[in-house]
């Protein structure tokens, strides 16, 4: 069986045999940048300014080495996009984190598992000990799900702290993945 949090779990969407994912080049941001509006202007799953410019939201996305930020290609088109890097500078740069957009039209097709798995892959890969999501909108269910069939547990829950449009304030989850036990 491949490394926890990598392996074919229960109810987890197939990936479609057309899909792959990439690093991201600067000519991907038109196709890129839609993804993010929609996802951050619609209010339910980022805590990030739904009144951000294409611009800002570039300069936020696109992660500079060591860190990482792919597409995932479906039948040739960007899909879903995800980023990498520490989580924290210095004494945690031992911790990994990511964030992932899925384009509205081709959820529950498998893009985000792959996209969390490619992360999880970098992270292990570069030699990261763990994996921390800092804010997981509680009522996001279906990246919840997601983040908890590929090992992620939820060690925290910071209650009212996110304003969901038709929710209120709801909670964001802290969800760890330990790779190792090394210090």
């Amino acid at each position: 069986m491949p490394e926890p949090g990598l392996g074919t779990r229960p109810h987890a969407p197939s990936p479609s045999p057309s899909l792959r994912i990439r690093l991201a080049v600067d000519t991907d941001w038109p196709a890129i940048w839609p993804i993010l509006s929609e996802v951050v202007t619609t209010g339910e799953t980022m805590p990030y300014d739904p009144a951000m410019t294409s611009e800002s939201a570039r300069d936020m996305w696109l992660e500079r080495p060591p860190g990482q930020t792919v597409v995932a290609l479906l039948d040739g088109e960007i899909a879903g996009t995800a980023k990498m890097s520490a989580n924290r500078p210095g004494a945690g740069a031992h911790v990994s984190t990511a964030s992932f957009m899925v384009a509205s039209g081709t959820r529950g097709r498998g893009v985000g598992t792959a996209l969390c798995r490619y992360a999880l892959t970098w992270a292990r890969d570069k030699g990261f000990a763990s994996m921390q999501f800092n804010a997981v909108v509680e009522t996001n269910t279906a990246a919840v799900a997601l983040y908890q069939r590929e090992g992620f547990q939820i060690v925290g829950t910071v209650p009212r702290s996110f304003h969901h449009p038709s929710h209120g304030r709801v909670g964001l989850h802290v969800m760890y993945q330990e790779f190792t036990r090394d210090s």
